[in-house]
């Protein structure tokens, strides 16, 4: 009975060799392969195909029973639905960091091992993850792919180009659970909150001064080594960081784009216009804290509290006198060189 099930079975086998495949399904080299007739991409499992054919129809069957939030195919709602679960099963045996997803267990371990498996061939430059080389070759290529549907503005990543949409449709979607402040970053809200905690993580390596944000320590340590990238392509000028350098190219151009709504006066500087804002409210937001007086400008109130403190910061390098003002300082030096023309 047992040889008979098998000689049945080779001659069904032989059989349907011999049957003509739908045009979807095609021999090679003796293997049956299933072809896509949208595209022409070719599967080994009927099930592969099938899944493969969702891309072109759109089908989504498999729908998570929390949200309602539709999928292709079975994994990815498994995936999906430990968002809802917390579950994490993959977890690093180096730092002990759990995953919800294979793939970003492994991207993690590279953190540990330092791999960098994915080169530029432009370049050379190495990168831990595809999708970081895959931005980083727009560098090269100067594609930007990814477009405003509103001002036509392009941008190399998909992330640039959401935040951009939210200068024009307001939307603030991160918020200061501390103060209830809203941001169009995530980024910008992690820094805000800095002002609550007082943590500053980026150290000068020099005199060991700390920072909230990577942008300032990178601009003071500009302070040691007396680089000034900014280049005023008018006069030539140095500046140490952009925002000096846009603000001295006003002098060239006279340019005042900043103007006070209550009496029409412009200003090359918006710190100048809040400044001059206050003659008309009357806001005098520094205070000193030893006596309790206000003054419009910082300045003045750093000033002002050296009478408290006692601080004299400008010294003679003729008689070793110190002052708190630096005027004063200008004033004793031209006394003492007796060159006190045009010092009132």
């Amino acid at each position: 009975m047992e040889v008979e099930f098998f000689e049945n079975r080779i001659k069904y086998k032989t059989q349907s060799e011999a049957i003509n495949f739908p045009d979807d399904i095609m021999k090679k080299e003796g293997k049956i392969s299933y072809h896509c007739d949208i595209c022409n991409k070719s599967f080994s499992q009927i099930k592969n195909l099938t899944r493969h054919k969702y891309i072109h129809t759109g089908k989504k069957p498999y729908h998570c029973d929390i949200c309602g939030i539709s999928f292709s195919e079975k994994g990815n709602l498994t995936i999906h639905k430990r968002i809802h679960t917390g579950e994490k099963p993959y977890q690093c045996d180096i730092c002990g960091k759990s995953f919800s997803q294979v793939n970003h267990l492994t991207n993690h371990k590279r953190i540990h091992t330092g791999e960098k498996p994915y080169n530029c061939d432009i370049c050379d430059k190495a990168f831990s993850h595809g999708i970081t080389l895959t931005t980083h070759k727009r560098i090269h290529t100067g594609e930007k792919s990814y477009q405003c549907d509103i001002c036509g503005k392009a941008f190399s990543e998909n992330c640039h180009l959401i935040k951009h949409k939210r200068t024009h449709t307001g939307e603030k979607p991160y918020h200061c659970d501390i103060c209830s402040k809203l941001f169009s970053q995530t980024g910008h809200l992690t820094t805000h909150k800095r002002v609550h905690t007082g943590e500053k993580p980026y150290h000068c390596d020099i005199c060991g001064k700390s920072f909230s944000e990577i942008s300032h320590l990178t601009t003071h340590k500009r302070i040691h080594t007396g680089e000034k990238p900014y280049h005023c392509d008018i006069c030539g000028k140095s500046f140490s960081r952009s925002s000096n350098l846009n603000t001295h190219k006003r002098i060239h151009t006279g340019e005042k784009p900043y103007h006070c709504d209550i009496c029409g006066t412009s200003f090359s500087e918006k710190g100048h216009l809040n400044t001059h804002k206050r003659i008309h409210t009357g806001e005098k937001p520094y205070h000193c804290h030893f006596c309790d007086k206000s003054f419009t400008h910082g300045n003045t109130l750093t000033i002002h509290k050296r009478i408290h403190t006692g601080e004299k910061p400008y010294h003679c390098d003729i008689c070793n006198r110190s002052f708190s003002h630096k005027s004063h300082l200008t004033k004793h030096v031209c006394i003492q060189k007796s060159n006190c023309i045009g010092v009132s």
